[in-house]
């Protein structure tokens, strides 16, 4: 006798295999050194998806093409797409202090740096669930603005000073050069806007250094801005804790993942209950390298499944298991890795760019479409190569990531 429920199944089990879509990824150049005669090289990038569905992008656009470097003279840029990163607007310019600036007293005891460039910096945008657009900045490593966009990113609010909200820190860390994110940072489900930052005594290489760790946060959209606790500090162990990013977990706590210049190799991770205070003894995720460069996080919630991304130069050895000889530091092979555990073990890796690349975020589209905004390296010659010649937008599907 025929089994019509058996038959029914398997009917319904070939539909989904034939329905399954085909592995993709494509790439958009976003961003070219030399494309702009204003601008010869573009780092730092972000992305985020908002909640009406628009993907923005992001950059600090630079003078020069290698030299001072983070103390040049730099511009903001953003460029918006609203068909699932396919197509792109114009570059625009996105945040201006009006009236006179002053260089951080920091960057002038440095070499090359010219007291008259002025430098915006460290750029962080998150995407409220009410479609608004929250944006932090840095002016010259030593203040912080803060505005917002009602129009998914076609125009912004004027900026309003927010730097007196690091006051606090001073408590317990007198610091001199400071920083938010870069790359896009969260909205927890309470509301909560939470934004990584790092503090710098400005004492060290590129008066960046020696640095702590810690969160900036606020509670009513944006109005007004508080700092957390330090989350991790630099000890013999953790060595100059900068760049981070945010990921809220399924039980609400916040995981911080930190990148450091620790002789360990390894990313450093800190939850908080709160995403500011009581945050845990930070510890190396043996499974995520760390080549000292900005990473990307990003959670994945597409048709009832939930897991996380990350992303960052993977420069790893295969055969030893262990960073390439003598490139324990290189930007190479930027790739992105999936987590169903909550950040417990990351089983899958997929390279996105073989060979140099670099700084890089993620985000995910409402079709599922998983973007990877990164540095890589072009064609053009005298390009500082901590950032590469371009900026590259990777679009790609789960099943690509899991071939």
């Amino acid at each position: 006798m025929v089994d019509m429920k058996h038959i029914a199944a398997l009917l319904i089990a070939l539909s989904g295999i034939l329905k399954a879509a085909e592995p993709f990824i494509e790439k958009h150049d976003l961003f070219v050194a030399g494309d702009h005669p204003a601008y010869s090289l573009y780092h730092i990038p972000g992305v985020v998806v908002t909640a009406k569905g628009t993907v923005l992008t992001w950059c600090e656009a630079r003078k020069r093409a290698a030299g001072v470097s983070d103390w040049d003279d730099i511009r903001i840029l953003l460029r918006r797409s609203t068909d699932d990163g396919n197509t792109w607007s114009a570059a625009k310019s996105i945040a201006d202090v009006p009236g006179p600036k002053k260089k951080n007293p920091f960057a002038l005891k440095m070499k090359n740096v010219d007291p008259n460039d002025v430098t915006y910096n460290n750029p962080v945008l998150i995407a409220d669930r009410n479609g608004t657009v929250h944006m932090l900045f840095c002016l010259e490593y030593m203040r912080v603005f803060y505005q917002r966009s009602s129009d998914d990113g076609m125009t912004f609010s004027r900026p309003t000073e927010i730097t007196a909200a690091f006051e606090a820190f001073k408590k317990h860390y007198d610091w001199k050069v400071l920083a938010t994110g870069p790359n896009h940072s969260i909205q927890l489900k309470n509301g909560r806007l939470i934004v990584p930052v790092w503090l710098s005594t400005g004492a060290g290489g590129n008066a960046h250094r020696p640095s702590v760790t810690a969160t900036l946060y606020s509670d009513d959209q944006g109005k007004n801005w508080q700092a957390g606790d330090i989350a991790v500090p630099c000890t013999e162990e953790w060595i100059n804790p900068n760049e981070t990013v945010a990921i809220e977990l399924k039980d609400g706590r916040v995981m911080l993942n930190v990148r450091s210049e620790s002789k360990a190799h390894r990313r450093l991770i800190t939850t908080s209950p709160d995403g500011a205070t009581q945050w845990s003894t930070p510890k190396f995720d043996e499974a995520l390298l760390e080549p000292i460069c900005m990473a990307g996080i990003v959670r994945y919630n597409h048709e009832g499944e939930s897991a996380i991304l990350f992303s960052n130069p993977h420069n790893l050895d295969v055969a030893k298991g262990k960073p390439e000889p003598g490139k324990s530091r290189a930007r190479r092979n930027v790739s992105v890795k999936l987590s169903r555990d909550e950040g417990q073990t990351w089983p899958i890796n997929k390279c996105i760019e073989e060979g140099p690349s670099m700084y890089s975020d993620l985000a995910v589209t409402p079709s599922g479409t998983l973007l990877c905004f990164y540095g890589r390296s072009g064609d053009n010659k005298g390009v500082a190569a901590f950032a590469g010649g371009r900026l590259t937008l990777a679009r790609f599907n789960r099943e690509w990531l899991e071939q």
